[in-house]
């Protein structure tokens, strides 16, 4: 296994030691908000239509061999079972849990009351979706209220390096150096527990280039919808503020009236930032729900190293030609919904906005509340995202794309599409296994036993999705074999297809087959 699951153990006390250690400098912190990322020309990859998409390509040795291995090391497997990462589960990577809270933090800083009451309110605004109902439009304002202590540059270089294992953070491009520390800086805040969101002001949002936005859209500009609310309740002790406000609807058009999806700028007013855009989606229409890391964006989130300089300090890039099959879904079908919903903490949000907004088309966006702290409850946080947004929208179609490193995903993806059998339309899902030798997970396929093969896909390259007629419910590309067995899939040695699962399920069942895979990520 590799080190850096130890390693992560000791994160929040080796970061709030190097806090400790620091006096604040009175120089001015790195902006936590850079300039959006430019979109870069994405590489376009043929359709591989002789993938296997739900099949692990690796070397194979003869089972003899692979059940010879596993006996030897039986025990070692069954005292590591306990040790698979959390975030094999969750999809969240160690580096992006357990942050010191913000007493840690003040604490650590020497920070008196009345110095953090000094500090400028700041505001994460997150994007929001409205629905309409027989009241009317209400949008779902969510997002956090904090302060942002100042921290000297050498602090944050120190604070970075935590993050970043056999690297120096001063051996990095400025580019590189600058987002780690921008990054850093926005980890460490101060969250404001139990205060009042102040008044809230929107407006019509100008449309943003010929397609809405940079990386395209297709919302509109209503005619009306200016006017100021404010939030009903107090922020949570984490800062976190999620509820749904209605708005006066003058101007607007009635979301039973229409399938266009209308823009509106919000800001919270009395901070020192806090934009956004919501957008108001109408009752009837497509919603795609969308992943972003290593879906949208490359992360290697299953390979610590890589997925931590991907995270912290290189800039966000698109994976292969997705950008191009999002913009033609926006072009195509004007009308449609992105939703973006990643499990990624609060406080690196605005990271991943200025990416999607400079590359994918506009949406709403959904994000994991600080509330949701620990991993145990990460494991629920995209269900219940998920959930929320489903149940708000009961007449809407939806499409789930992710991809198979998450094992939520795999659980609660199909499971939605039986709860929800009318609106979950397609699931798609990228195996990165299948092209990426650094994913060694196994993933489970069992909960796509009942669904018809018609509702999802699992898919290797971008253009695996083209050629489908989305519009009218078509979610499975024929020429893609989908190859699935209905049990874990991805195991080592090449085991995977309907031969060899059927062989270890035999001789030692589902349970073992895991055991098996956790044995080779410790032995590789």
């Amino acid at each position: 296994m590799p080190s850096l699951n130890t390693r992560s153990l000791l994160l929040p006390a080796a970061l709030l030691s190097v806090l400790a250690a620091a006096t604040p400098a009175p120089s001015p912190y790195p902006d936590p908000n850079p300039d959006p990322i430019s979109p870069r020309h994405p590489e376009i990859t043929p359709s591989a239509v002789e993938y296997h998409p739900t099949r692990t390509y690796r070397h194979r040795r003869d089972l003899g061999d692979v059940f010879s291995d596993v006996e030897s090391g039986v025990n070692s497997v069954l005292s590591d079972l306990g040790n698979l990462p959390s975030y094999v589960a969750s999809g969240i990577a160690p580096f992006f849990q357990d942050y010191p809270d913000s007493s840690a933090v003040q604490s650590s800083l020497s920070l008196s009351d009345s110095e953090v009451a000094a500090l400028p309110t700041q505001v994460l605004n997150i994007d929001p979706y409205a629905n309409y109902t027989s009241q009317g439009w209400n949008v779902r304002f969510h997002g956090n209220v904090y302060k942002q202590p100042d921290i000297s540059n050498d602090t944050l270089n120190d604070l970075a390096n935590v993050f970043l294992p056999d690297v120096d953070i001063e051996d990095l491009p400025q580019s590189q150096a600058d987002q780690a520390r921008n990054l850093t800086a926005s980890i460490f805040v101060l969250q404001q527990g139990d205060v009042n969101v102040s008044t809230i002001n929107l407006e019509p949002a100008p449309m943003q280039g010929s397609s809405g936005e940079d990386g395209g859209g297709g919302a509109v500009t209503p005619s009306g919808g200016s006017q100021q609310v404010t939030l009903p309740y107090p922020t949570t002790d984490q800062g976190d503020f999620d509820v749904f406000v209605p708005i006066d609807g003058a101007g607007l058009m009635n979301g039973n009236e229409t399938q266009q999806i209308q823009r509106l700028n919000t800001h919270v007013e009395g901070a020192s930032i806090g934009n956004s855009t919501a957008y108001l989606v109408p009752n009837e229409g497509i919603t795609i729900v969308s992943d972003i890391d290593d879906i949208l964006r490359v992360t290697k989130i299953y390979e610590p190293e890589k997925g931590l300089l991907n995270s912290f300090a290189r800039a966000f890039r698109p994976w292969m030609n997705m950008p191009e099959i999002y913009a033609n879904w926006s072009s195509s079908l004007p009308d449609m919904h992105f939703h973006y919903l990643t499990t990624t903490p609060e406080q690196v949000t605005r990271t991943y906005m200025q990416f999607i907004y400079s590359t994918y088309p506009g949406g709403s966006f959904d994000t994991r509340p600080l509330n949701f702290s620990n991993w145990q409850e990460t494991l629920h946080v995209r269900k219940f995202l998920l959930e929320k947004v489903l149940q708000t929208f009961p007449n809407r179609k939806f499409i789930l794309v992710a991809d198979t490193s998450n094992s939520d995903v795999m659980s609660a993806y199909p499971e939605m599409a039986v709860k929800y059998p009318d609106q979950v339309q397609c699931i798609w899902l990228r195996n990165t296994s299948a092209t990426d030798p650094g994913d060694r997970f196994p993933y489970d396929t069992s909960g796509f036993e009942n669904l018809k093969q018609e509702k999802y896909m699992f898919f290797t390259v971008p253009n695996d999705l083209t050629n489908l007629d989305v519009e009218n419910g078509e979610c499975y590309n024929k020429s893609i074999k989908q190859n699935v067995t209905f049990s874990y899939q991805g195991l080592p040695f090449g085991l995977g297809d309907d031969s060899a699962a059927a062989l270890v399920k035999a001789q030692t069942g589902l349970m073992f087959a895991v055991f098996l895979g956790t044995l080779v990520w410790n032995l590789m």
